[in-house]
């Protein structure tokens, strides 16, 4: 966390500051499902603020933690990766476990908003309850992705805003 507190300096500097933190790559994913480690995680944001969002997976340790906490939460769906049949993502080296199909990963997305839910790639309709979506950077096409989830959401009659 000293990356957090090292960030959130550097913003107060320059008259912004930090809205939400984020784990990332394996800390996430381990965060997930571990909650000791969860726990660690939530009381090193809280200890820097406790007015920052903390985004995890949908459902998982990050966000019982975070709550448990006093944190807010954000519960975060993956409309770019697939899912496994307990709501965890596949794991990138998995096959199809990234999804680069604009009209896939916009329905994904709607899906996971309006029903609650997103089908595992085992075909298993998993319950899901999210408030952000997340669409990776680094997978093919991101931009185009991002523009067909913004579209197909706002056509789904939801409103697109930032975390606070």
């Amino acid at each position: 966390m000293l990356q957090v507190g090292l960030l959130a300096s550097i913003a107060a500097q320059h008259g912004a500051s930090l809205q939400h933190v984020k784990p990332h790559g394996a800390l996430y994913n381990m965060a997930a499902r571990d909650l000791g480690l969860a726990t660690a995680v939530a009381h090193a944001v809280a200890d820097i603020d406790d007015s920052l969002v903390l985004v995890g997976l949908a459902g998982s340790s990050l966000i019982t933690a975070a709550r448990t906490a006093g944190l807010r939460a954000a519960e975060e769906g993956f409309a770019d990766r697939a899912y496994c049949s307990d709501g965890s993502l596949v794991p990138r080296g998995g096959a199809a476990a990234v999804l680069s199909d604009p009209d896939t990963v916009a329905t994904r997305a709607v899906a996971m908003v309006r029903n609650r839910r997103v089908l595992a790639l085992d075909g298993t309709i998993v319950p899901i309850s999210v408030d952000t979506i997340c669409i990776h950077g680094d997978t093919p096409g991101a931009v185009t992705l991002a523009q067909h989830v913004r579209a197909a959401l706002e056509r789904a009659g939801v409103r697109v805003t930032a975390l606070r």
